[in-house]
């Protein structure tokens, strides 16, 4: 079954990467991605040590934090992704090299990375909590695990539909609650939590909600995860 999703998601991004290479900047700079690498580097200092984009798409934020002084390395499963993300490595400094890689099974030894920043990639594995602990892996003793999971008013969401046909989708509809819930269960302590929201939420309405309400409306929630600073 893990492999068969592998090879299926593989495919569908693949098949997807030319429409989100177009619409990467636009994203990252003034779209749903664009409060993404300011929390993530809010938490996390250049200084510290490399870092971990998994699931890093065409490249766009990796080749952007390497920009700022990261050292950076990018994995993504669709083969497709990490092609455009080398064209877009030439333009960038050298401190960002990309591989194609299964975030569930990743090719770095343990405590590798100062900092792991994961954007809608968990909820697209077979076994959310394998590619959970995965990440933890990986990062070092007190390194930070900045987790986006998408919200209920997430589009993207669409992908798991069909399982209510009984169909094998490449999406599991982990909500945000859960992978927080999921991270505390599993050795990492919250630091921060960010949602993103949609059109028509403004801060004024957004500032009256709870915690619960406002992971309810949002597109997409940011989680800052910390690693016991203690290995075990």
């Amino acid at each position: 079954m893990s492999s068969q999703w592998s090879q299926e998601a593989a495919r569908q991004w693949d098949s997807f990467a030319a429409d989100w290479h177009k619409r990467s900047e636009q994203m990252w700079e003034k779209g749903s991605r664009s409060t993404i690498l300011p929390f993530f580097m809010r938490h996390v200092a250049p200084g510290r040590g490399p870092i971990l984009d998994a699931g890093c798409g065409d490249g766009y934020a990796s080749c952007k934090l390497a920009g700022h002084g990261y050292t950076v390395e990018g994995v993504d499963i669709a083969g497709e992704m990490i092609r455009l993300a080398e064209e877009r490595k030439k333009h960038f400094p050298e401190n960002v090299q990309f591989q194609t890689a299964d975030i569930s099974k990743l090719p770095f030894a343990d405590g590798t990375f100062a900092g792991v920043m994961s954007i809608n990639v968990v909820e697209f594995t077979p076994a959310p909590l394998k590619a959970l602990l995965e990440l933890r892996r990986v990062l070092a003793p007190g390194g930070i695990l900045v987790l986006g999971i998408l919200g209920p008013t997430a589009g993207p969401r669409a992908h798991s539909y069909r399982r209510l046909y009984e169909e094998n989708t490449i999406q599991n509809t982990m909500m945000p609650w859960e992978a927080k819930q999921l991270a505390a269960e599993n050795g990492f302590a919250l630091l921060a939590e960010e949602p993103v929201y949609k059109e028509g939420i403004t801060p004024d309405i957004a500032g009256r909600l709870s915690v619960e309400l406002r992971e309810a409306v949002s597109f997409l929630t940011l989680f800052a995860l910390q690693k016991p600073k203690q290995s075990d």
